[in-house]
């Protein structure tokens, strides 16, 4: 009599043990106290050993406390984190009608660029064909700080230790020969950013391109994101620089801000 065969139990995946943190955090956030390990076993349908193994991750990356021992709510993290992906849906949504109009005004191509780590992220932008110019980043795309114009005004805003620390960690490393690439320059370069409130690039991140960018501030005053304007190096117009800084201004109103006075 032949026996069935012997099937395999599925290996655990990491789909499955995000699936379970997901239960985790959905049932911490049922709770508004702190919820004991029992409870969240219980509620999340999990084994007590893997909720304790999972939340245990969990607090050590901060995406859950543990208020003490056996008891645990979410973490600061989710905060952070949260609070990153609201200023960025926001500033799009705020951006988008300005940013047409600007680009209609002008005809280049409009950038929307946020931070992230020792890099600009282009969130949104506003192009035509009809620009001359083949757009050399795409939305998602990257660049680095020190290239961008978008990117100095972010490393404008740094302690002068957070930006000798930034040039150590990139070594500054350049795309071209107008690049940027040694610490004294980029400092005195940071400084007409600071005294001028908008940033340049002279083509040092694209042979042929040039930008200029302005800053965008939340209802806290922090600095967010950076609109600009990229333009073929010989056409880019000083009299749209005044364009670019009230469109910023306008779109930092529309968030909530309000300049010193």
């Amino acid at each position: 009599m032949k026996s069935d065969p012997i099937v395999p139990e599925p290996a655990k995946t990491s789909i499955q043990v995000i699936e379970r943190m997901v239960a985790l955090l959905d049932a911490l956030a049922s709770y508004s106290d702190p919820v004991s390990l029992k409870e969240l076993s219980r509620v999340s349908g999990l084994h007590p050993s893997t909720a304790h193994r999972i939340l245990n991750d969990m607090v050590i990356t901060r995406f859950v406390d543990r208020v003490e021992p056996g008891t645990y709510r979410l973490g600061m993290r989710l905060l952070e984190l949260g609070n990153v992906v609201k200023s960025r849906l926001s500033v799009r949504e705020a951006a988008l009608d300005s940013m047409r109009s600007l680009h209609k005004k002008t005809q280049q191509t409009i950038n929307l660029s946020v931070r992230q780590g020792d890099e600009i992220v282009y969130i949104d932008r506003a192009f035509s064909e009809r620009s001359g110019m083949q757009v050399v980043r795409a939305i998602g795309g990257r660049g680095p700080l020190h290239l961008t114009s978008t990117g100095k005004l972010f490393l404008s805003v740094d302690e002068p230790k957070a930006i000798r620390s930034y040039a150590t960690r990139t070594g500054l490393a350049g795309h071209n020969k107008n690049s940027i690439t040694d610490l004294a320059k980029l400092e005195r370069e940071l400084s007409l950013v600071r005294a001028r409130g908008y940033a340049r690039d002279n083509e040092e991140l694209e042979l042929g391109v040039r930008c200029m960018a302005a800053g965008i501030h939340d209802d806290t005053g922090k600095l967010i994101a950076g609109l600009s304007i990229s333009a073929p190096a010989d056409r880019l117009q000083e009299e749209w620089l005044d364009d670019l800084v009230q469109t910023a201004a306008h779109i930092s109103a529309t968030l909530g801000y309000l300049p010193a006075a």
